[in-house]
């Protein structure tokens, strides 16, 4: 089955504590069912991606909250590549990236609603 529309959803990180309302969301229809949508908070916000959603729908945006599919990059960090740090402060690194809350839970989408995708990166 395909999708009715596909959305691209970029959430961006202002350099300011807040961005007003008006500005956090932009729509932008790329026709047959594709829609661009950017997102802008202030890195003292946290996004919340149905919000979003629910906000953009006064642009023609369908997605309902129930049917919706959510499609997410998630790296895996390898510390064994050539960059020049040493190795104690790459493991480091990694373990604080693992501890760090997912994507998933920061943004407020359902856990059942999301595929992961993933990719290995040496460092």
């Amino acid at each position: 089955m395909l999708h009715e529309e596909v959305v691209l959803l970029s959430v961006r990180s202002a350099e300011v504590p807040d961005v007003d309302d008006a500005d956090q969301i932009q729509v932008e229809s790329l026709g047959q069912g594709f829609y661009r949508v950017v997102s802008t908070f202030g890195f003292m916000e946290t996004p919340n991606v149905p919000d979003i959603l629910a906000r953009a729908r006064a642009s023609g945006i369908k997605a309902p909250p129930g049917k919706t599919s959510y499609f997410l990059g998630r790296e895996n960090l390898l510390p064994k590549g050539s960059a020049g740090l040493a190795r104690w402060r790459k493991v480091l690194f990694v373990l604080m990236s693992r501890n760090a809350r997912s994507a998933t839970a920061f943004s407020g989408i359902a856990p059942n609603r999301v595929v992961e995708l993933g990719a290995q990166v040496e460092f």
